[in-house]
């Protein structure tokens, strides 16, 4: 048997956006100007509901920042989609130390007493504003040493252009969901009687793509741990 031996597929947004079309029916040679711009917009708002449906795993980095005595509230990029699991390390006899801290909600942290005491930091509250910032309670007090607070972060998907023969900001294993999903929006405006057979296919595509798009791991479930936190 011979095979490629290659693993590059990965094809531009205007490839992706010919097979789209040629899905809802609409053949290469019919395209204007004007169906390559709605299809830029299509996807574009594909990409941001995508967004919107879940943790995608391919756009989730770490971020690490210095925290400073006295400061519970620090800003948070835009592109940051929504912040999952948050550590404070602490350097303690020569070594560092992680402690996990819990998100809490606007409603929960506006009812603590005193948002100034100061102490080891245990909850967090993501405020998701057009500028989003992070709130840590108790108030850090780093005079025994240096703080960080660390967190993993689900990134907005960058931009598609077609510009240069961009590709898109996805993995291989989602190409198949992506032209589907975009054949489907693509119909709703240039060929609207295909809308109902392409609309199960996208769902179908999507769902695939996203079951496999999780951490492959054992689930273990346990009482919370009241002693594991230092006041």
């Amino acid at each position: 048997m011979t095979t490629s031996g290659t693993y590059a597929f990965n094809p531009s947004l205007g490839e992706l956006t010919l097979y789209a079309f040629n899905l809802c029916g609409i053949r290469n040679t019919s395209l204007l100007q004007e169906h390559m711009t709605s299809a830029r917009m299509a996807t574009n708002l594909m990409l941001s509901r995508w967004s919107n449906m879940g943790v995608n795993l391919w756009k989730v980095d770490l971020v690490t920042i210095s925290l400073v005595t006295g400061v519970s509230t620090y800003n948070v990029d835009q592109n940051t989609v929504m912040v999952l699991d948050t550590y404070v390390t602490t350097a303690q006899t020569g070594q560092n130390i992680d402690r996990i801290i819990l998100p809490i909600s606007r409603t929960e942290y506006a009812s603590y007493p005193n948002k100034e005491q100061e102490g080891f930091p245990t909850v967090y509250w993501f405020d998701r504003l057009v500028s989003p910032t992070l709130t840590i309670w108790p108030v850090p007090n780093t005079s025994n040493g240096p703080t960080t607070l660390s967190y993993y972060r689900v990134t907005q998907i960058e931009d598609a252009n077609f510009k240069s023969g961009q590709t898109v900001d996805i993995p291989y294993r989602w190409m198949e969901a992506f032209a589907n999903g975009l054949a489907y929006n693509l119909a709703r405006v240039w060929n609207p009687q295909m809308v109902v057979q392409l609309k199960p296919e996208a769902d179908e595509s999507y769902m695939i793509a996203a079951g496999q798009d999780v951490e492959v791991v054992n689930m273990y479930i346990s009482p919370m741990v009241s002693g594991y936190w230092r006041s």
